[in-house]
């Protein structure tokens, strides 16, 4: 008999992510270097906005924890703006629901993603803001979602915030598959805005996608 259950409640931890899909981390130090290598520059104008966002966000979280859905406002929706995710031939959906089907086990896993953007059918990137949970914990969900990646030819790629600190993920799930985790970019840090690199990160994805479906 099937049984029904949460991401939320069924992948708490990477342990529960590897024994469901059979999913590790990559030993190709290549793997995931769209994160770092031949970034694109950043206009004047980007760099105003995104010092702007950065001053906007910490002056509403100096008053204490912020919802996720001020997360979404302050931070995520100006940044995919900025990186053009919201432009041909992207599409974005907020709060989509999924089935996960584990075949070997007899599950169904059911969730809901905070934001997908799309490419035509590409799923290409998935972006979770957990304003009150551990990356520990976040990044595994993110991860189960991205696994119904329905081109698996490609990878899939995603972004889990806390608001605070910025993480990539790319999942390749064709033959064995795999992931790796870009660097963790954080708004902590004092007199550095690491909003212009996690910009540079999401407009090589969109670019790199946008070739991809030409």
């Amino acid at each position: 008999m099937v049984q029904t259950y949460p991401v939320s409640k069924a992948i708490a931890t990477f342990a529960d992510l590897e024994q469901r899909f059979q999913l590790f981390p990559t030993k190709n130090d290549s793997f995931f270097r769209e994160w770092e290598q031949d970034l694109p520059d950043l206009t004047d104008r980007e760099c105003e906005a995104l010092d702007q966002i950065k001053s906007r966000f910490e002056r509403h979280r100096k008053q204490g924890n912020l919802a996720e859905g001020v997360i979404n406002q302050l931070l995520i929706s100006p940044l995919l703006t900025l990186a053009g995710l919201y432009d041909e031939p992207f599409y974005v959906t907020t709060e989509k629901s999924l089935e996960i089907e584990i075949e070997d086990r007899d599950e169904i896993l059911r969730g809901r993603i905070d934001t997908l953007v799309i490419a035509r059918q590409l799923w290409v990137l998935v972006v979770e803001s957990k304003s009150t949970m551990s990356f520990s914990v976040a990044l595994p969900q993110a991860m189960t979602y991205m696994m119904a990646n329905p081109n698996p030819q490609r990878p899939v790629y995603g972004l889990v915030t806390n608001g605070d600190e910025f993480m990539f993920i790319k999942i390749l799930t064709q033959g064995i598959p795999q992931y790796d985790f870009s660097n963790i970019f954080s708004l902590l840090l004092p007199r550095r805005n690491q909003l212009h690199d996690i910009l540079k990160i999401l407009k090589q994805i969109a670019k790199m996608m946008t070739i991809d479906e030409n």
